[in-house]
């Protein structure tokens, strides 16, 4: 048996433990689905074609197409600077503000064209987004989850009420905050306040969750309460998730898609991306080889 082969059936037990974890995986769910007769297939809730997309001179994102389903998560995963946080900005138009950032061909939301027929703060409602580094605003617990709601028109207190306790809950942080809502976010822990970023993300309800290595700052405990969370999400929302952690998209993402200097190399269900994939570059880097 070749060192290679070798490595490659190491990821396939890797794989079938992490399909035993306390974490519901995509393909239980699928199975469970599926009882009974042929699971239906998702719809595409984003598709990406023929995305270009330049700083400048640089070519960040080379001719990537591909498609997000409905209420499941995807992973986007590769070396640093491959340009998955690019794609992932480029999904809510995030990099408009990036001076000299020039977008050729096409992003839909639903069909529509994200770009050109969904207004931007309403792209940007619909399509929320974590980032990696934890970014709370100055202002009470309470306040933080309240903004997006208040911004979109809701002003009776219990309302807000609701929708701040549902949220910091959804976050997995309600217990921890629950007697701490008048304090300034700011004194939050590292963990807490991104756990805090991701119930404002949900405030707002979006349909698609953008998550850019939103739990490399937390630890253990509070990442396994993330991904435990991510596999209830995908039932309302649409997951779509940058990570450096290979075990992480292993457990909670249905699909993933692998980038490498700017092109997407190969897109598929995440079992065989990591066991059987088609390109022996992704084979490399899902074996550890580099990255």
């Amino acid at each position: 048996m070749t060192s290679g082969t070798m490595e490659r059936e190491k990821t396939r037990e890797a794989v079938g433990a992490m399909r035993t974890s306390v974490v519901p995986s995509a393909g239980a769910a699928a199975s469970a689905g599926a009882a009974g007769g042929m699971a239906p297939a998702a719809m595409d809730k984003m598709v990406v074609s023929n995305l270009n997309l330049y700083y400048k001179e640089f070519h960040a994102l080379k001719d990537v197409s591909l498609t997000f389903p409905e209420n499941q998560v995807t992973a986007l995963i590769g070396p640093s600077g491959c340009g998955k946080s690019t794609l992932l900005k480029s999904l809510n138009r995030m990099n408009d503000l990036v001076e000299g950032c020039r977008v050729e061909g096409s992003i839909t939301l639903d069909g529509s064209d994200a770009y050109r027929d969904v207004e931007v703060n309403d792209l940007r409602r619909r399509v929320g987004m974590v980032f990696q580094q934890p970014n709370p605003f100055p202002m009470s617990v309470y306040d933080n989850v309240a903004f997006g709601p208040r911004t979109h028109g809701i002003k009776k207190r219990a309302e807000l009420d609701e929708i701040v306790e549902q949220s910091l809950r959804d976050a997995a942080i309600w217990d921890e905050l629950k007697d701490r809502l008048k304090k300034n976010a700011l004194g939050l822990s590292g963990g807490q306040q991104q756990r805090l970023c991701i119930a404002r993300a949900l405030a707002v309800r979006p349909e698609v969750l953008l998550m850019d290595e939103s739990t490399s700052a937390l630890d253990p405990i509070s990442t396994a309460k993330i991904e435990e969370l991510v596999a209830e999400l995908k039932k309302s929302y649409t997951v779509i998730m940058v990570t450096h952690n290979m075990l992480q998209a292993l457990r909670v993402s249905d699909k993933t898609a692998f980038f490498l200097l700017g092109e997407m190399v190969e897109a598929g269900d995440t079992d065989t991306i990591f066991t059987n994939p088609g390109d022996p570059r992704t084979a490399d880097y899902v074996a550890g080889r580099f990255g």
